[in-house]
């Protein structure tokens, strides 16, 4: 069997991988794509673009409550999911063309398909029955949403995904979201938001568990306060198809001694899992690895299948690497972006010690007000400094914004501050305007930012921005 050899093989054209192979490219390497779909991944497809586009038909929904106490007359306003709808799909449809446009103009080769490895004697990959070789593999395949098998929830099946919810052709009249991480929340505001009747089903009593507690107690009351159903401490015991075509969700407690609020919610036309994500690994066909002469072991994936690397994104097999969501950490496009062209100075610019810090990466969840978060919790901060060491400086404001409006959303913000020169090592902030303003905080606090640095800025007034620097 002919073998085409190349100086990269990437397997995946998201986010991670379009990106590793561009560079690659770029600093003069032979590479090859392999991706059996369209170009962008779950990034572009069925996440973060048509996410922040649905976003932000669901902020002028919110905007349209207001409009009457700034002065605007808007009788009648009406939403129409199918207008959005389309001009989102198109839009992303555009971007797959740029992406496939730009790997082309790159000269990268594109090979169309599924790539699984094989037991050659060589680093090989096997596409519908065509070999490749290449002494630098990069597996950038992603992930994709989980959902419960029907043998642990009955009728779990008849539900969909956050990849579904981009199917859909009308905007469901009444919605339940299980999950309570920030893809649960984010589908729960926009659904609830632009006019579905929304109940978000959660195991404990808060959403967004694993970020700082004023987030996680303040984003759990937004959701109420804009009319998400919250049912805490809840699970699904099983789901049924009435005769009439829509879903009927039983729930149980998930805490022993807590009943929920009801048993049965009827009449659900969109039932919707947010319950984790899962490794696009197994057809890979891994165990292959181990066959290649002169190796000691294989490529290496924890319990739950994700592709097991160290901070240079080297795999446990010399040559191949991995990066992104495959990965099962940060699984944030501009993090794979990163490490996949970190990966690629390393490699073929002999850049030895290029390598993504994982430490201090910010992140925004597009909640009702959005969620900007970077660096240690609370928590973590006195864990890994001692409580002594840590010092805290919180506020809780309604925005100018609101002055007027019938329509009140606070604001709250928290800097977390260790050490005796007390260095900034986490901010956390949910409010009007906190997605865009985090950036460049992050910034200070990649550099090392002290309190005292905060407070020697001037502030700029009248935004949200200024309490940053003017916290007491």
């Amino acid at each position: 069997m002919a073998v085409a050899a190349y100086e990269l093989l990437v397997l995946g054209g998201g986010s991670g991988g379009l990106a590793g192979a561009r560079r690659a490219a770029e600093l003069g390497a032979r590479v090859a794509l392999v991706e059996p779909r369209r170009f962008g991944g779950t990034c572009v497809n069925v996440g973060c673009v048509p996410k922040k586009v649905m976003w932000n038909a669901a902020v002028h929904a919110e905007f349209v409550h207001d409009h009457a106490d700034y002065g605007f007359e808007t009788p009648g306003v009406k939403f129409n999911w199918r207008t959005i709808k389309e001009k989102r799909d198109a839009y992303v449809r555009r971007l797959n063309e740029i992406y496939e446009n730009n790997v082309k103009k790159a000269h990268i080769d594109i090979i169309r398909g599924y790539g699984k490895f094989t037991a050659d004697p060589e680093p090989t990959i096997e596409v519908d029955g065509k070999k490749y070789t290449a002494p630098h593999i990069l597996i950038a395949t992603g992930g994709r949403p989980a959902v419960p098998p029907d043998s642990e929830i009955p009728g779990a099946s008849l539900g969909i995904t956050s990849d579904g919810f981009f199917d859909l052709e009308e905007l469901p009249r009444r919605s339940v979201i299980v999950g309570a991480g920030y893809i649960a929340v984010e589908i729960a505001g926009i659904l609830s938001t632009l006019g579905s009747k929304s109940s978000l089903l959660i195991r404990r009593d808060k959403v967004l568990r694993t970020f700082d507690s004023m987030i996680s107690s303040n984003c759990t009351q937004e959701l109420e306060n804009t009319g998400v159903d919250v049912w805490k401490h809840t699970q699904v015991k099983t789901v049924t198809r009435s005769p009439h075509g829509l879903l009927d969700v039983t729930v149980t407690s998930s805490v022993p001694g807590c009943t929920p609020k009801e048993g049965v919610i009827q009449d659900v036309d969109c039932l919707l899992w947010a319950v984790g994500r899962e490794p696009n690994t197994e057809e890979l066909c891994l165990d292959q690895v181990v066959r290649w002469q002169h190796i000691p072991s294989g490529v290496q994936v924890d319990a739950k299948g994700h592709v097991v690397v160290d901070k240079y994104q080297n795999t446990t097999r010399r040559g191949v690497y991995a990066v992104g969501d495959v990965c099962g950490r940060a699984l944030l496009t501009p993090v794979a972006i990163a490490a996949a062209r970190k990966l690629a100075h390393r490699l073929f610019e002999g850049k030895e010690e290029s390598w993504l810090d994982y430490h201090d990466i910010p992140t925004v969840v597009f909640s009702h007000p959005p969620i900007g978060t970077v660096g240690l919790t609370e928590d973590e901060a006195v864990a890994t400094h001692g409580r002594e060491n840590v010092k805290i400086y919180s506020t809780s404001f309604t925005p100018l914004y609101h002055a007027i409006t019938q329509r009140k959303v606070k604001c709250v913000m928290k800097l977390v501050c260790a050490g005796k020169e007390e260095k900034v090592v986490g901010l956390h902030m949910q409010g009007l305007g906190c997605d865009e303003m985090l950036q460049g905080f992050a910034v200070a606090i990649k550099m090392g930012a002290t309190k005292a640095d905060l407070d020697n800025t001037v502030a700029i007034h009248p935004t949200s921005a200024e309490e940053l620097v003017t916290l007491r």
